[in-house]
């Protein structure tokens, strides 16, 4: 309609005044305008960290970079001694090493361009770019919860099944558990970008979020995102879920046959094993509960606390502390 409506006016502009400048004005007008016939598709998004707090981001910026390499820093630190130990080379320090190659990856897919965004405004971000740190932000986060499920059946069949520990918790098994952990988190999140990517992106591109979430970009989209919603929210409460009904039942079991030994300090060092375990799993499904209830809730949240919620959440591993407590154990 509008296309009609602007050859219309041009040749009314023409047969009026004759005027080349209003024929030429008139042309570059129908070539920019957005129709329904040819609109011009969306090539990057430009990410809006914070923005409420615009003046700020360079303080923020300290802080977020310290933080950043003390994650990186320690990561590092723990897969080196892992690997340089030979007293290390033990299922549970391979899992705890993958879990440090997790945090890894995900802190330099959202940290370094959060802070190109505070020090530099580079606040843009290819399309392509885009949908990958979308892809592993949605994937990683579900492997770093499978890994959790297995150090939790790690610890189960320690307690439970102690003579049987090293005919069941082998390398091999840490092997197998590794392709699982991967496999079945990539090809589960892998449709969320997919889906994303085949939106058609022609009305807007400014994504108030320092990061590519798919309920950020989605909604930019003039096209239905009901059924990109949905799957997201059955593929993400499907793997966490089930990964976290899992390890309830591993620990059920666990505090069961705790509660049975009758061994001077046994209690003890069987809650001292898996309670730091525990923590960390609790620390993780807290603070992804208040990110999924504070993005729910955007209307009635300060539009600051998730976007923050979001880059704490990917930049601070909270098994460094106790991973790197125990490696000191051993030495």
């Amino acid at each position: 309609m509008k296309t009609v409506i602007l050859k219309t006016l041009l040749g009314q502009i023409q047969g009026l005044s004759g005027n080349p400048h209003s024929t030429i004005l008139i042309r570059k007008l129908y070539m920019a305008s957005p129709s329904n016939d040819s609109a011009a598709p969306v090539s990057e998004f430009l990410l809006i960290c914070f923005p409420d707090f615009q003046s700020w981001q360079h303080w923020l910026s300290l802080p977020l970079s310290l933080l950043f390499l003390l994650a990186m820093g320690a990561n590092t630190t723990l897969l080196i001694t892992i690997q340089l130990e030979s007293s290390l080379h033990q299922p549970l320090y391979y899992l705890l090493s993958l879990f440090s190659l997790l945090d890894i990856v995900l802190c330099l897919t959202v940290i370094p361009k959060v802070l190109a965004i505070f020090w530099f405004d580079l606040r843009s971000i290819s399309f392509p770019a885009c949908f990958l740190q979308m892809f592993i932000i949605n994937s990683f986060l579900t492997m770093e919860s499978c890994t959790f499920m297995v150090m939790a059946y790690d610890h189960y069949v320690a307690i439970c099944h102690p003579l049987r520990y090293p005919s069941i918790i082998t390398d091999q098994f840490v092997a197998r558990a590794v392709v699982f952990v991967i496999a079945r988190n990539a090809f589960v999140s892998l449709p969320v970008p997919m889906l994303s990517a085949r939106l058609r992106y022609s009305v807007g591109n400014i994504i108030k979020n320092c990061i590519c979430t798919n309920l950020s970009v989605s909604k930019l989209s003039c096209d239905d995102i009901t059924f990109n919603q949905l799957y997201q929210f059955v593929a993400g409460w499907t793997l966490l879920g089930s990964d976290l009904i899992l390890i309830i039942i591993s620990y059920s079991f666990i505090l069961k046959v705790v509660l049975r030994i009758k061994a001077e300090g046994a209690v003890a060092k069987a809650l001292s094993t898996c309670g730091s375990h525990f923590i960390l799993i609790f620390f993780f499904s807290t603070v992804l509960l208040v990110l999924v209830i504070t993005n729910l809730a955007r209307k009635t949240i300060p539009p600051d606390v998730p976007i923050l919620l979001n880059i704490l959440h990917h930049l601070i591993p909270p098994e460094i502390k106790q991973g790197i407590q125990n490696l000191l154990k051993r030495l």
